[in-house]
């Protein structure tokens, strides 16, 4: 699910770069949130490989 999330907002910010430009209120903005998406995933996979230890 969280996967899926990611490459959704991957394609909308490639969009909206080449829509708006890559510098564009709009573009940062998902930038943005596909970097918490990111960060997200990154805790997750942390978590997981503790818990496998």
């Amino acid at each position: 699910m969280l996967l899926y999330a990611i490459e959704r907002k991957r394609s909308q910010m490639i969009l909206l770069a080449e829509k708006y430009g890559y510098t564009s209120e709009a573009t940062v903005k998902c930038s943005q949130e596909l970097d918490k998406l990111l960060n997200l995933a990154q805790q997750n996979t942390c978590m997981n490989v503790k818990m496998a230890k």
